[in-house]
């Protein structure tokens, strides 16, 4: 009997995730998506190659492990089938689609879209991909799963019935729906591609952890975008953290192993919503343009600012993180003066919890002084002395071991300690 390994961001996301979990699924057997859909993506760079992953395993990379797209996961098929092209069919038994996993239809993307735009100046910063619909419509148990692609006539008729049922809010919206012979065709060809895909995951990860297989669980996005204890409401519509991982993909804490926090050596974040530590000057511009913090699937600049300690200590202590990775660093290299956020100060108190009410929240800093280059360094001692101080103090702060630090874009520019 073994156990999962899961791998969580501790941040907005982008912090990495998709470098740790391509080195560590070389040597896994099983490795499985838990929650979110085709709005986040991985970017795994191999011999300057670059492969975006949006809802497909990281361990597609690895000819040798299975891949698991879990039942807590939301998946658009056309997404899907067009992502499975850059594979031909190498995926073909090596990939495995919960028959649990909710289906995103087309029509959810226009639903996604109204709906934003509705909220105005409240506007979360959605991508628009139909990913709040879909976990809409699984909570309010309307939704849809992937197995029922095996009964189209039926799946066709109950479609049909919301339609009808929802028709004035859907025309007040604007949304244009497919007929029923368009709705059939359309769904027909989903089953068609995917039907070789479609499994009891569940029952597959725990015999694969009954047998001894080794395997790592990843998610989509990260901490502070969970749904429950993110900075709610600006996060996704998904448990983002250790929970998720559990509940979807069906497994106790007894199945848990290892956990690694993935947080990069700076901060960034993606769409609206508050961001204690985010930088407005020269500083945020070094790091997007050296970090390229545009989003792999949106193509949205992030917003970029410093280390925000008090939250990833918040983030560890939630996910139960035995070690921590740190991440690009090499993107600080050259700056005069790093900072890192070690407290907040709100309404004239000093604050070093994560509070849920982050409002008029100024971020208390440590500066430190910068460092000349540290790309494609692979042994810690051989980091720049003013580099090593800095991580020396993110340990101490965060109260985590350091255990790997990426140095570079490329798979085996990275430090283990």
């Amino acid at each position: 009997m073994s156990k999962a390994d899961v791998i969580v961001g501790l941040q907005w996301g982008d912090e990495g995730k998709g470098k740790v979990v391509d080195i560590l699924a070389q040597e896994m057997d099983v490795v499985a998506r838990f929650q979110g859909g085709h709005n986040a993506g991985h970017t795994i760079v191999i011999n300057g190659k670059k492969t975006a992953l949006r809802l497909i395993p990281s361990g597609a990379m690895n000819k040798k492990s299975m891949n698991v797209i879990g039942g807590g996961v939301v998946v658009a098929p056309y997404q899907l089938i067009e992502e499975l092209k850059q594979f031909d069919d190498k995926l073909k038994n090596r990939l495995y689609v919960s028959e649990k996993a909710h289906i995103i239809f087309k029509h959810y993307e226009e639903i996604d879209v109204a709906r934003e735009k509705l909220r105005g100046k409240k506007a979360i910063g959605t991508t628009g991909n139909g990913i709040g619909p879909a976990y809409s419509n699984k909570t309010s148990r309307t939704g849809h799963r992937i197995g029922e692609l095996r009964n189209i006539e039926k799946l066709v008729n109950d479609l049909q019935e919301e339609f009808e049922s929802s028709k004035v809010i859907y025309k007040a919206m604007g949304i244009t729906l497919p007929n029923k012979e368009e709705l059939k065709k359309e769904l027909e060809f989903y089953y068609d591609e995917l039907k070789d895909y479609i499994k009891d995951t569940n029952t597959f990860v725990w015999d694969s952890l009954k047998n001894g297989k080794k395997v790592l669980l990843e998610g989509a996005q990260a901490t502070l975008l969970d749904i429950d204890h993110g900075t709610y409401p600006y996060v996704t519509s998904s448990n983002t953290s250790i929970s998720g991982a559990m509940s979807g993909l069906g497994l106790s804490h007894k199945d848990i192993g290892n956990v690694i926090g993935i947080a990069k050596a700076y901060c960034t974040r993606v769409g609206n919503g508050v961001f204690p530590s985010e930088d407005f000057g020269e500083d945020a511009v070094h790091m997007a343009k050296v970090g390229h913090e545009f989003g792999t699937v949106t193509g949205r600049a992030r917003r970029c600012g410093w280390f925000d300690a008090v939250a990833i200590k918040y983030a560890c202590r939630l996910n139960g993180c035995d070690e921590l990775a740190v991440m690009k660093l090499d993107v600080l290299d050259g700056l005069k003066k790093v900072k890192v956020c070690v407290a907040y100060e709100q309404n004239g108190k000093i604050i070093k919890d994560f509070p849920m009410d982050l409002d008029n929240i100024t971020p208390v800093y440590e500066e430190f002084d910068g460092w000349d280059s540290t790309e494609g360094i692979r042994d810690f001692d051989k980091l720049p002395v003013n580099a090593k101080k800095y991580l020396e103090k993110l340990s101490e702060i965060v109260g985590m071991k350091i255990a790997k630090i990426s140095t570079s874009p490329e798979r085996d520019d990275l430090i283990n300690r």
